[in-house]
């Protein structure tokens, strides 16, 4: 499944927001380097109990706004998760 995924690197603290169409993802992680693309696939894996193997970036790697592959989740299940964690 593809998600869409706009990413604020250097924020105070790693916090994902889910508006049902587009997810923002606050990171501490500058992005530098690859840190705030390795801090994504983290966070993602940790708030939606996947192992980080089933997370892939798949567009933007460089950029703000980024395309992530998410396997082994259905759209009902990963919107679910991400409202249990708010």
């Amino acid at each position: 499944m593809l998600i869409s995924v706009r990413v604020i690197p250097r924020s105070t603290r790693n916090q994902l927001e889910w508006d049902g169409e587009v997810l923002k993802a606050r990171l501490t992680a500058p992005p530098v380097d690859g840190a705030a693309n390795q801090a994504l696939i983290a966070l993602l894996a940790d708030q939606l109990a996947i192992p980080r193997r089933a997370i892939s970036i798949v567009r933007g790697t460089t950029s703000r706004q980024k395309v992530v592959d998410i396997e082994q989740l259905t759209p009902a299940e990963l919107e679910q998760r991400l409202t249990q964690t708010h």
